[in-house]
C-alpha cells in the first residue's frame, strides 16, 4: 500500500525492507506474472530472507509452475536469490485459487483467519523465548 504509507522522496527499498523486517506475518500472492517482476521477486527474496511465517496464495498457478526467468536483467548473486527465495515459497503450504471459478470473499476469509491464528502464534513464541533462554543459562 505504497500511495498510503509512502511519502514523495521516501528511499523505495529502504521503506519496502523496513516495513518487510517489521511485520510479524508475511502473505505472498502470486500470479502466472509475478515472476516476472524485480520488484515483486526482491520482497519476495526480502520477505523469505526475513525467517519469519510465510503464508502463500497461488493465483491462477500452480507452485509447480513459478519460476524466474533469467531475462538478463538480474546479476548472478541477485538470480541466485531470487531462485531460493521462490523455491523457499513453491514449498510452504498455502492457498491455490482458481480466479474463474473460485469465491474471492471465501479466499479472503481464509487468508484472514490463517493470518490472525499465525499472529497469535508469533506472539506466544515471543512470549515463551525469554523463558526458554533463561533456562538454559
Amino acid at each position: 500500500m505504497d500511495i498510503k504509507n509512502m511519502n514523495p522522496g521516501d528511499k523505495l527499498f529502504g521503506k519496502i525492507d523496513g516495513t518487510i523486517q517489521n511485520c510479524k506475518v508475511g502473505l505472498a500472492v502470486f500470479s502466472p506474472h509475478r515472476c516476472e517482476s524485480y520488484f515483486c521477486l526482491r520482497e519476495l527474496t526480502t520477505l523469505m530472507e526475513s525467517k519469519k511465517k510465510v503464508i502463500p496464495i497461488f493465483v491462477d498457478i500452480k507452485p509447480s509452475e513459478l519460476h524466474v526467468m533469467d531475462n538478463g536483467c538480474f546479476g548472478v548473486i541477485e538470480l541466485q536469490r531470487f531462485r531460493w527465495a521462490l523455491e523457499e515459497a513453491k514449498y510452504t503450504v498455502g492457498f491455490t485459487f482458481d480466479s474463474c471459478n473460485g469465491d474471492w470473499s471465501d479466499l479472503v476469509t481464509r487468508a484472514s483467519n490463517i493470518v490472525m491464528e499465525s499472529l497469535i502464534e508469533v506472539d506466544k513464541e515471543s512470549r515463551e523465548w525469554p523463558d526458554r533462554h533463561k533456562n538454559t543459562g
